[in-house]
């Protein structure tokens, strides 16, 4: 395998490393993830140079997605995943059907803008594949650039449902906003008639989330209603208190940013965790800790969390991360997935042809490093399993103990009509 990470010029605020989320407790109903800009130049592993005949020419592949910035953790974690799967998918060859993949990283930033060059500039220069999107806003940017050019598009931990059916050449390697949700719904119960109570800032973000529990729980029959907090709040003791007098029966709550362990410490104080079930989205390594004694009587839903699936799909990835040097986390099933997913669509549809790879991997039915997964043919939804997790331990101690499994049958989001 080839590897190119390009380097950029930053942008007026100055170079920026990765760091890890400090606080993400939430659910994304469309509308995750910001980042900033910096990269680095490091040479490629091999002295192939991209020539050769067209039977045995590489193949291009371009990953745009957050290197640094805030959502650097998250990309990361997708690439240390990518990385992971190709290896298992090409049987460490780094080589599909006789043609070397050749892989150029580009840090987006978090910025539509910025990924919409990077990915025209990619396109330029004959990639034909793209994959690693970490944002949601710029998947959205994207998505209409690969129907535009006929390239293969794989997003990655964006989540957004509008990603879904949005065309014959976008794909995603990670779950969508629905599947988080209806993952919820399942540890309420039956909905009809339960009360369920949002609990997120009054922002584009919370307001999606309200907007999505409403279709989904309401639409099951659950009433739906919602305590906004300002995102500047500093005391929050008093929207733990609304939400304790309406007496729900489930909390969904959808939080982020630095409040998050004054927010578990008010609902923790307040009784709210005790007197009701309380359920939020279970984030990365790093957020474990923000729950303090709340996070024992949380119950989470889990896109992934290492150790979930107990498959041997999973075992490899997690052995192939870990013998890098990585660290297995939230989204490194993103990464394999796609890796998996590039691979299947070079040998199934050609090393030539988006079109062709993008018929190939409709209906693809494998087993990823989550369990079965299904890629819906109609809309390119992908059914895969889900998670119910609690927290046991504090502090650095927490760790994730698994619930449940929800096959990919029962977390299934409702098909959407190809729109282009």
């Amino acid at each position: 395998m080839r590897r190119i990470r390009t380097s950029t010029t930053p942008g007026p605020s100055g170079p920026s490393r990765s760091r890890s989320l400090t606080a993400l407790a939430l659910l994304a109903a469309g509308v995750l993830l910001a980042g900033c800009s910096k990269a680095g130049q490091a040479g490629s592993s091999s002295s192939d140079d991209g020539g050769g005949s067209a039977a045995s020419a590489p193949v291009k592949v371009g990953l745009v997605y957050s290197r640094s910035g805030p959502l650097a953790a998250y990309g990361k974690q997708y690439l240390q995943g990518f990385d992971a799967g190709l290896a298992y998918a090409t049987h460490n060859t780094g080589k599909v059907a006789g043609h070397k993949v050749e892989v150029t990283e580009q840090d987006d930033a978090g910025d539509p803008a910025k990924a919409v060059a990077e990915t025209k500039s990619l396109i330029g220069k004959g990639t034909r594949i793209i994959a690693g999107t970490t944002d949601s806003g710029v998947a959205l940017q994207l998505a209409p650039l690969a129907a535009q050019n006929k390239v293969l598009y794989i997003a990655g931990p964006a989540a957004t449902d509008a990603l879904t059916g949005v065309n014959a050449y976008t794909f995603r390697s990670g779950r969508q906003s629905y599947q988080d949700i209806l993952t919820a719904g399942s540890l309420l119960g039956d909905s009809k008639g339960k009360k369920v109570v949002v609990l997120t800032q009054n922002s584009a973000f919370g307001q999606a989330n309200v907007a999505a529990v409403k279709q989904v729980l309401g639409g099951q029959g659950a009433q739906v209603d919602s305590v906004l907090a300002p995102p500047s709040a500093g005391d929050l003791t008093p929207f733990a208190q609304q939400v304790k007098s309406k007496k729900p029966d489930l909390v969904f709550v959808a939080w982020a940013g630095a409040s998050a362990p004054a927010l578990w410490t008010a609902l923790d104080q307040q009784g709210v965790v005790t007197s009701t079930k309380v359920v939020t989205g279970l984030a990365g390594v790093a957020s474990y800790p923000l729950f303090g004694s709340a996070g024992s009587k949380v119950s989470f839903l889990a896109h992934y969390f290492p150790g979930a699936a107990g498959t041997p799909v999973e075992k490899a990835m997690l052995d192939g991360i870990t013998a890098a040097g990585g660290t297995p986390d939230l989204f490194s099933p993103d990464g394999f997935t796609a890796a998996q997913m590039i691979v299947h669509a070079i040998e199934a549809g050609g090393a030539t042809d988006p079109t062709a790879m993008a018929k190939a991997l409709e209906g693809w039915s494998f087993q990823g490093p989550k369990g079965d997964e299904q890629i819906r043919a109609a809309d390119h939804a992908l059914l895969q399993p889900m998670f119910t997790a609690k927290l046991a331990g504090t502090g650095a101690a927490a760790k994730p103990q698994l619930i449940g499994r929800l096959p990919m049958a029962s977390v299934t989001p409702p098909q959407q009509p190809m729109k282009g």
